[in-house]
């Protein structure tokens, strides 16, 4: 009975002492949650207001419209288009650009000779801004065989000069190889990454068992790369869905809404024609296709990590 004021005591105390250790917690979190809640939380609701009224931008919002543009929206075709350029453009991402940059990745990592300097050479692309790149490709387009380097090739082998990006059955085409040679390398760093953390030792004894390797490659190191890859994948599928400062330099989404994405669709009413509430709608439809994918993604991506047992 005289020891219960002792564990009384040690309690009260653990709890003074907890409570400078959670003040400190507070206030180190305290300006990033401020700063997260003013520059996301609350233009995510502001735009669902603004969606809900046909407002220009001037004034206040007073003319409300409800879910008129959300209406509006699903039974206009260049949307459509654009939903439409957004799901190719994932696919050629998933199919084309992660594939290129998992073979480099490979190729770079362990064997070739000078590695080091073609992984500079790879990665170069990823560090220079999409406005830059925007513009090289212009130039590399440009449908003057004298100005462009690609029509200047063609000219040379006996053809005739290609309309880059002004022939919709190419312009988004030509759009997905200046974003592949923009991105690529930036996935190819995230394998190298992942390809740092696989043991060599397991691919050493696979090949004193017989594996070649390509029985490495598909059964030792891709599953390994498992994490990896699931998120490259998803930052590719974000980042295909948001597209805009490329598509908007080189084409404006032209030429006839050919190479439009959700992204210059959005723009283009919200910035363009001073619509800002249909703007604003078509920002919400963005926002609940990433939250969705995120949301889905992640709880089918759900798998342990074979590196983790290692």
């Amino acid at each position: 009975m005289q020891q219960l004021p002792a564990a009384s005591n040690t309690l009260e105390s653990k709890r003074v002492s907890s409570f400078p250790d959670k003040l400190v917690i507070v206030l180190f979190l305290a300006p990033a949650l401020i700063l997260f809640l003013l520059f996301v939380v609350y233009p995510i609701f502001r735009s669902i207001y603004f969606s809900l009224f046909d407002w220009n931008g001037l004034g206040p919002a007073v003319d409300f419209v409800g879910f008129g543009n959300y209406k509006t929206i699903l039974t206009d075709k260049v949307f459509i288009k654009a939903l439409w350029n957004g799901v190719m453009i994932i696919v050629f991402s998933l199919g084309l650009q992660l594939p290129l940059a998992l073979a480099l990745a490979v190729l770079v990592g362990r064997d070739l000779p000078g590695r080091g300097i073609f992984r500079t050479i790879f990665f170069l692309p990823y560090v220079l801004s999409e406005v830059n790149v925007a513009i090289m490709w212009m130039l590399l387009y440009n449908p003057d065989p004298d100005r462009g380097l690609l029509n200047s090739i063609a000219v040379i082998f006996g053809a005739e000069p290609v309309g880059w990006l002004s022939n919709t059955n190419l312009v988004l085409l030509s759009v997905f190889i200046a974003l592949t040679w923009k991105y690529f390398g930036f996935h190819m760093l995230l394998y190298l990454a992942g390809l740092q953390n696989i043991p060599l030792d397991l691919e050493e004894a696979a090949r004193i068992d017989g594996a070649n390797n390509f029985q490495n490659f598909f059964y030792i190191t891709l599953p390994l790369l498992g994490g990896t890859i699931r998120t490259s994948v998803y930052m590719s599928v974000l980042g295909s869905i948001q597209q805009f400062i490329l598509v908007w330099i080189m084409t404006k989404g032209g030429p006839v809404n050919a190479s439009e994405t959700l992204a210059t669709y959005m723009y283009r009413f919200g910035f363009v024609r001073f619509e800002l509430g249909y703007g604003s709608a078509v920002a919400i439809y963005m926002f609940v296709l990433c939250l969705i994918f995120s949301l889905i993604y992640q709880r089918l991506t759900r798998q342990p990590d074979y590196l983790t047992g290692l």
